[in-house]
């Protein structure tokens, strides 16, 4: 029985070595164990499409600003209460005050007495306004020069005035300019031998003073300011004793309105004189023009204050505050 099987597996393993060298040429480098058919493709492949147009990009959707209404709520939306109970506290878990104007002067009087800080430091005021207007246009930055009702400055402003006019140079100087001429003085303003507050040209000196306009900046003169005229006499009542104010980093009004040593009234009636001209360039019907105002003195915080306190109210209103 051994016999026999053994027979058969010899028989078998001829059979195998038999069929192996029929089936093709033989390849000594390659190993028995490779398989010699290649893979075959049933598929074809796509072929690749041409870009006629670019992707355009998906407009990216604003989200809009959601405005939380805390009139019936217990405290403010993110804040622990709405007003603190001790006289100690962090300013950012609270609602921040909101005061009246005169309120507000009399506490930075009181600010300057327990701090012992000088009595005539200086008054500011930081306005935010609201540039926008119809039709996605907005007010442009300005500058703007007023005569505040009670000064604070104790000397008048330098005033340059350029005109090549004899008899317009006469006027000048008799009505207080510091220094009178045309093209010769660019050169005296250029090596800093010269300078002034403000200047003021009549229109025929524009041209001839463009290389000045990289040295003075925002000094120089323009018919917007008011600088560029005729009118000689008038633009220096107006930049002698004026006070000027400008429109910073687009919506922002930062300037000086009195000292802290000035009676109340007196600051009162300069913080009014200069709101009012700032509302004066843009239409009220569109609503109020200033959105944050802030007072503050050199050395004290900053106290936010109701601008509306400071702006005469409209006959309508008026009307129906004395009907009521």
């Amino acid at each position: 029985m051994a016999t026999c099987t053994r027979t058969a597996l010899k028989v078998l393993a001829g059979c195998q070595r038999q069929l192996l060298s029929a089936g093709g040429p033989t390849y000594t480098s390659l190993s028995q164990t490779v398989p010699r058919n290649l893979p075959v493709r049933t598929f074809a492949a796509v072929k690749a499409k041409k870009k006629d147009k670019k992707e355009e990009p998906e407009k990216e959707v604003k989200k809009e600003r959601r405005i939380i209404d805390d009139k019936d709520r217990h405290k403010p939306f993110g804040k622990t209460a709405w007003a603190p109970v001790d006289d100690v506290y962090i300013q950012r878990f609270y609602t921040r005050t909101v005061y009246g104007v005169a309120d507000a002067i009399d506490l930075l009087k009181s600010f300057q007495v327990l701090d012992f800080t000088p009595p005539n430091q200086p008054v500011y005021i930081d306005l935010r306004l609201d540039m926008k207007l119809e039709k996605k246009k907005k007010v442009d930055p300005f500058v703007s020069t007023v005569h505040l009702p009670h000064p604070f400055k104790t000397e008048l402003n330098t005033v340059i005035v350029f005109t090549e006019n004899a008899d317009q140079a006469k006027v000048a100087e008799e009505n207080g300019a510091v220094c009178v001429g045309g093209v010769e003085l660019m050169q005296r303003i250029l090596d800093d031998e010269i300078s002034a507050d403000f200047y003021v040209a009549v229109p025929d000196m524009l041209p001839k003073l463009v290389p000045l306009k990289n040295k003075l900046r925002k000094k120089f003169p323009k018919s917007k300011r008011g600088s560029v005229g005729v009118n000689i006499p008038k633009m220096l009542e107006i930049f002698k004793t004026g006070h000027e104010f400008l429109v910073e980093d687009g919506c922002y009004i930062r300037t000086q309105i009195a000292t802290l040593d000035m009676p109340k009234d007196h600051i009162f009636a300069n913080l009014q004189t200069i709101m009012m001209d700032v509302c004066s360039h843009r239409p009220a019907s569109l609503g109020p023009f200033v959105e944050r105002a802030i007072i503050a003195s050199q050395t004290s915080e900053s106290l936010w204050f109701n601008s509306e306190d400071v702006l005469p109210k409209p006959a309508e209103e008026q009307e129906d505050e004395v009907a009521v």
